[in-house]
């Protein structure tokens, strides 16, 4: 976004967008040269990025809304000192007739609350990953943006770099053959462990257990609707700022819908995955009733998918690896996906990859790209609902069936044993009592409607 119009150009050149049409005009705005009135719900942490992505673009903030008046504020005084301001995001849709589009970027147990309201007004949203806090809660925002037919990403911002496109380019062009088998790793260990695992595994904060008494709110800082519709508790360093909240049930599912929408998308851009068969706990502790888990492992399978065979997709995070970079059989990188096929592999992490066995690509000619740079993820949609460039990658079509699946993952991880899922109904067949993970009821005065 350090050079938005330069993006810009170059992907309009690339995706054939340089002229409107064949875009439909579908925003409230005047026509597609005109300024998108903008909405932002949490303008602090990545908030702040998402503001000032809307600055760099020229389009108009019109509204902001913060729980925290420090955060709103600062947005106010450096980006719009014009724009209405608000610290419940329930009074925020009060008045939407001169918005356009609505970002969200609150923490991840109100992300859905936060963007109902806009789909159902046929606002375009884009909103912060993970897109909702569980499965329940993702069905609904995902059905909700199919019928609204606006413009909707989510905020994964790797699926704009470069990087994921070649290997996605690899993996679909045949380069290994059929791929099978798949697996995915993430270092970070955040959440709950000893503290000596803690102390190895650089824990930001050790989180022994829940707090027994709360401590004084920060200047500043309205609690009760940072709680929004999670049941209360006091106020803790534990839980707040940010990233300490996510490894809280309570408020997300941990380092697995954190940086499974990043990690995971690979592998489900790539393999052109969908709701998984079953999903069936590996590894990891017995359950915290509060605190996700800092190491884990969890594997997916999926059946065919057109011309593609069935794939079994696994999971690992903290100390968990696979077994095949415990034997050294791959570079052991800290953070990667490894695609297995059966003429080859493809490694891969954020900004490399590498064909396996290196010898035997040495004289490997890639497939010529095909899918279109992007000018990055927020620009991508803020042209998408301007009527200037085609649908967004992460739009709500693909990314909440991405981020079902994960929420799926820690589902079968509390559950504690393997589940077959019926992704029409909602319902696991073999394990019914596991269905009470899906989602939860909210606290009085919040509601998903």
């Amino acid at each position: 976004m350090s050079h938005p119009s330069t993006s810009r150009r170059k992907f309009l050149k690339a995706s054939g967008a340089g002229a409107v049409l064949g875009f439909p005009a579908i925003t409230s705005c005047q026509s597609p040269n005109s300024k998108l009135g903008v909405g932002l719900i949490g303008v602090g942490g990545r908030g702040r990025s998402h503001v000032k992505a809307v600055v760099d673009s020229k389009e108009e903030i019109i509204a902001m809304c913060d729980v925290n008046e420090t955060n709103l504020g600062k947005a106010l005084e450096s980006s719009a000192p014009k724009a209405r301001s608000y610290k419940d995001f329930r009074e925020f849709y009060q008045k939407l007739d001169d918005i356009d589009a609505v970002v969200v970027s609150t923490t991840e147990h109100t992300h859905a609350l936060a963007m109902l309201p806009a789909l159902k007004a046929g606002k375009h949203v884009y909103c912060e990953k993970p897109l909702t806090r569980d499965v329940h809660e993702c069905r609904i925002i995902t059905e909700a943006a199919a019928k609204a037919g606006v413009q909707t990403q989510m905020g994964t911002q790797i699926h704009a770099g470069e990087n994921y496109r070649r290997v996605v380019e690899l993996v679909q062009s045949g380069a290994i053959g059929p791929v099978k088998e798949a697996h995915t790793w993430v270092s970070r260990a955040w959440g709950w462990q000893t503290e000596a695992e803690a102390k190895a595994n650089k824990d930001i904060i050790y989180t022994p257990d829940t707090p027994k008494e709360g401590k004084p709110v920060p200047d500043g800082l309205d609690w009760d609707l940072w709680i929004g519709p999670a049941p209360f508790r006091e106020f803790h360093d534990f839980y707040f700022p940010g990233p300490r909240w996510y490894r809280w049930w309570d408020f997300g599912n941990g380092t697995m819908s954190d940086l499974g929408s990043h990690r995971n998308d690979l592998a489900w851009w790539a393999l052109k995955l969908d709701a998984p068969l079953t999903i069936e706990p590996l590894s990891g502790p017995e359950p915290h009733h509060d605190i996700a888990p800092a190491s884990m492992s969890v594997k997916y399978t999926f059946g065919e998918r057109g011309d593609l065979p069935a794939v079994e997709h696994t999971w690992y995070q903290g100390a968990e690896k696979p077994q095949i970079w415990k034997d050294g059989k791959i570079p052991q990188w800290g953070n990667g996906t490894l695609f297995i096929g059966e003429e080859g592999m493809v490694l891969a992490d954020y900004g490399k990859h590498i064909l396996l066995p290196e010898d035997k690509f040495a004289n490997f000619e890639r497939p010529k790209p095909w899918i279109d740079p992007s000018p990055g993820q927020q620009e991508e949609w803020i042209l998408a609902c301007k009527g200037e460039g085609p649908k967004p990658l992460c739009e709500f079509p693909y990314s909440g069936p991405l981020t079902e699946a994960n929420h799926l993952g820690n589902v079968a991880y509390r559950a504690g044993k393997k589940l077959e899922w019926d992704a029409k109904s909602m319902k696991f067949p073999n394990a019914p009592e596991a269905e009470k993970f899906l989602g939860r009821d909210y606290r009085e005065g919040w509601k998903l409607s």
